[in-house]
């Protein structure tokens, strides 16, 4: 690889004043009454605080984020739509624990069953939607087992679609983290369910059991659960000035002191942390030499957006260098790999990231080839 000398050169457009800050003084996070908890960055997946984050533990009702998830994913695809109607069978009728009162035999909606499954935490509603979509609610399990797969959930397994206590249903919070990321990032369009404060179906209100949406507007997810062996659990998100973040705590003693130390965990992380754009999806970080092409270099950028979480005020003083292979030669696709961009320091890598070209560029012909072979062999030769 050949290093560019472009030290701080290409983060300095983000920044504005000293290259030379401060550094931030960060304290350590919050002890929390909690069994597990975490604190990722949605944009990016960084986790800022964790504490037996990846312990095997009952999930209760934030099994329902799978449930949720698997019908977002569904309707995304056009499997199904929200004006499907659902036949409620005896089974999700006679389902105990929170409801959302559907009655044997008639027709809920889709969109009125992922209200109630994410809104009134329906045990009813969430069978109900497993056994339209798969079948049965085991085969539905075995989908919710088999996307966990897909998702890096390595610490779950799911027997049924509510969250019932059962033998083998678990998951842990650093799981239902990614589960939640994926829930905000890959449905933008449904998520706005996740902040509503009550539905009402049958007739009959119940308001959303996330306390936090009453006491903070920068939240907008996502998820209680409580049962006797999973204590109170709470997955929750908000977003403040461009960055998200996502907290589940699991395993806390009351309904309020799950919302208190998932506020306190959110806090903490707003404060101290944001996400930072810095480079664009399609930007033009270099214009690289190619031999044997129909043109003699290639724009090389990003094929996303770049994001990094970083302590607050430290932006100016991080570095970035950019490696490129030594030796381009055509042809070159759009997408192609050419090299990588390392943001910070080598003791402190704060992200490495894939450059690829960002147009095509084609085999020249037969005389500008061998041209760049012997210019290529004299080059490499001194």
């Amino acid at each position: 690889m050949k290093k560019l000398l472009v030290i701080l050169s290409l983060v300095a457009s983000l920044v504005s004043g000293s290259v030379l800050a401060s550094p931030s003084l960060i304290p350590a996070p919050p002890q929390l009454s909690a069994s597990s908890y975490i604190l990722m960055d949605a944009y990016t997946g960084d986790i800022l605080v964790e504490h037996n984050a990846d312990e095997a533990l009952p999930p209760a009702s934030l099994t329902k984020l799978m449930t949720a998830y698997i019908i977002e994913y569904e309707l995304a695809r056009g499997n199904i739509s929200f004006e499907d109607s659902v036949r409620v069978s005896e089974k999700a009728w006679r389902m105990q624990g929170s409801r959302m009162f559907i009655r044997e035999g008639t027709q809920v909606s889709i969109e009125d069953l992922l209200r109630g499954i994410i809104i009134q935490s329906g045990n009813d509603a969430s069978v109900a939607a497993a056994e339209y979509i798969a079948g049965s609610e085991s085969a539905f399990a075995d989908l919710m087992n088999q996307h966990a797969q897909l998702l890096g959930m390595t610490n779950s397994n799911f027997v049924n679609a509510s969250g019932f206590p059962v033998e083998g249903h678990y998951s842990s919070a650093h799981d239902l983290a990614k589960l939640s990321r994926a829930t905000i990032l890959q449905f933008p369009e449904n998520y706005a369910m996740y902040a509503e404060k009550e539905f009402t179906y049958n007739n009959i209100r119940q308001p959303n059991r996330n306390k936090l949406l009453w006491r903070d507007k920068t939240i907008d997810g996502l998820k209680t659960g409580h049962t006797d062996a999973a204590g109170y659990c709470l997955a929750a998100s908000a977003v403040r000035n461009g960055t998200r973040l996502i907290t589940v705590v699991m395993g806390t003693k009351s309904d309020e002191a799950r919302a208190t130390e998932a506020q306190k965990l959110l806090d903490y992380g707003f404060r101290y942390y944001e996400t930072r754009k810095l480079y664009s999806r399609g930007q033009v970080v270099n214009n690289a030499r190619v031999w044997g092409g129909s043109q003699s270099s290639v724009k090389v950028g990003f094929a996303e957006d770049v994001l990094v979480t970083m302590p607050r005020q430290q932006g100016e003083s991080i570095p970035a260098s950019l490696d490129m292979q030594e030796e381009i030669i055509a042809p070159v696709a759009v997408g192609d790999v050419l090299g990588k961009i390392v943001v910070g320091t080598a003791g402190n890598i704060l992200l490495e990231r894939s450059v690829v070209a960002l147009e095509a560029v084609e085999e020249g012909g037969f005389f500008k080839r061998m041209f760049d072979k012997i210019k290529l062999f004299f080059k490499n030769l001194f």
